[in-house]
Order: structure tokens, then sequence, then C-alpha cells
């Protein structure tokens, strides 16, 4: 292999320690949620450092997960390809890059931002690696737990932005926290098998797979995302067309959830799991395009649309 190839490979291996689409995806839903700090506006710099310092804690708790759980990772297909896992990268190796990416994002999040931006992006770098990741093979309890630091990177945001732990980033938290729990179990449904020869037979509300009350559980919690969503008109944060908007967002999503629990196979829990996977990136920029106490663009446009 040549020595480009060579360099190709590591830098491949990296991303996949990271797993950097799911490390990117969290770190989008902390920037906008900076973004939607009163008086916060799109600065390149302050935008890029807090990017690249989400990226770097929430990769570190990514490669732990993958330190501690490389054994279970080669039993599943889609795990198997892992550089831990697969062999092609050591333990040690792992560790370097937890110690080396961990601190360095925390120092980025403690000196360009706050002290309580660095706090709460360690808490859900312990949380995830060290709480939900052991907890996943004993306890169904362990995805509620494991939601908490996937919707704390909402609320470091905002902190990061606010200096503050004002009611609008406990809001983001509240969306990120709800709208996980469907998104999760959809997945956990489409690839139970697959857990399941792992040992992990807690990532569905019961131990017995897939079944009714997984159905109704995800009807639940997304039919709880509406009430919350309202929460952000209610504060000032965004305008009445957000409001609209990520209603019509809300209602697709439980709809989706229904239709799941009407037919219980495998194609509608996918229908979930894309489903979410484009509900949260179109909420957060419904959000952000809306922002304001007088409400952004889009309420402007539709405001004179009205007249």
């Amino acid at each position: 292999m040549s020595e480009k190839a060579t360099r190709h490979s590591k830098v491949r291996d990296y991303m996949l320690l990271m797993k950097f689409t799911l490390s990117f995806t969290v770190v989008f839903s902390c920037v906008i949620s900076y973004l939607l700090v009163p008086g916060v506006f799109f600065n390149l710099k302050m935008v890029s450092l807090l990017f690249l310092g989400g990226m770097l804690v929430t990769g570190a708790a990514n490669a732990i997960n993958q330190i501690v759980e490389k054994d279970t990772d080669a039993m599943m297909k889609r795990t198997a390809v892992r550089p831990i896992a697969s062999g092609r990268m050591s333990v040690t190796e792992g560790w370097l890059f937890v110690w080396v990416a961990g601190i360095a994002g925390t120092l980025i999040m403690w000196y360009y931002f706050n002290w309580m931006a660095a706090l709460w992006s360690v808490f859900s770098l312990f949380l995830y690696a060290y709480i939900y990741t052991p907890l996943k093979k004993v306890n169904s309890v362990a995805v509620l737990v494991g939601a908490v630091p996937g919707a704390l990177p909402c609320l470091i945001g905002w902190v990061a932005g606010a200096d503050a732990h004002t009611p609008g980033g406990w809001v983001l938290f509240a969306i990120q926290f709800f709208w996980q729990l469907p998104h999760f179990w959809a997945i956990a449904w489409v690839a139970h098998g697959d857990y399941s020869r792992a040992g992990f037979k807690f990532m569905l509300p019961t131990a017995e797979g897939p079944t009714k009350f997984t159905a109704v559980q995800t009807i639940m919690y997304s039919a709880l995302l509406i009430p919350i969503c309202i929460l952000p008109y209610v504060l000032g944060m965004t305008g009445k067309a957000s409001l609209i908007l990520i209603f019509f967002a809300n209602l697709y999503m439980v709809l989706q959830c229904v239709r799941l629990f009407r037919r219980m196979d495998v194609p509608s829990a996918r229908r979930v799991m894309f489903t979410s996977y484009l509900y949260l990136p179109i909420v957060l920029l419904f959000l952000l395009w809306d922002k304001g106490e007088h409400g952004g663009s889009l309420s402007i446009l539709l405001g004179l649309y009205g007249k």
C-alpha cells in the first residue's frame, strides 16, 4: 500500500473512531443552539471554534464507547468495520486519541467560551461513555439515560452564547431529548437482530423486542414534542411562522409512529428512523430562520403576505 493510501486509510479510521457523521449531527445542534441565543450573530471564528471543540469532545466520547464495546462491535455486521473492533487500531492508540481530543476540546470550550460550557461538555462525555455505554446491557432505562448526553449539546451551545442557564437552553435540550427516543427506538427496531446477537437486549423499551408497547412509546414521545415545540414561541425565541411549520413537522413525525403501531414491521420502523433524521435539522433551522423577539425573515415574509 502506498504512503498516500496509508494516510488516507488512517484518516478514515479516525473518522470512524469518532463516529464523524453522528458527531457532526450532535455538534450541528450545538452550533444552532448557540446562534439562537439573543444577541448572538454568526461569527465564523467563534462558530468554527465551537464546532471544533464540540467535535473533539464528542469524538472522544464515541471513541471510549468503541474501546469499551470492541468485542460486541466485532459481533455485529454494522459495527464490525470499526477500527478497534476490526483490529486495525490498537486500544492504546484509541485511548491516546481520547485523551488528546477530550482535553483539547474541553480547553477550547473553556478558553473561548466559558467554564459552564466546558463543564457540561465533560459531564456529557462522562455520562455517555461511563454510564450509558455499560448500562445498555443491563436495563432498558439506558436509552433514557443516553438521551441526556445526546441532548446536552443544545444546552452547551446555548450556555456558550448566553453565559447562563436561561430557559431557552433547557427548551432546546427538551426538544432534542424527546426527539431521540422515537429516533433511537426506530433504529433499535430495524437492527434488533444484530443487537440481540451481540448481547444488547435492552435497546427497546422491553426485553421482548419490537412490540406494540414499543410502538406506543414512539407515538407518545413524538406527540410530546408538539407542546414542547410551542415553548420557543412562548419565550419569544422565534415567531409564528416557525411555530406553524414545526407543528406540521411534528404531526408528520407522529403519523409515521402511528403507521409503525398499525403495521408493526421493519419498513415502517425504517420510515420513522429516516423521518427522525430529517426532523431535527428541519426544526432547528426553522427556529434559527425565525429567530428574534419579533420573528425572523420568515415571519416578516408571512406577515407581509397576510397584509
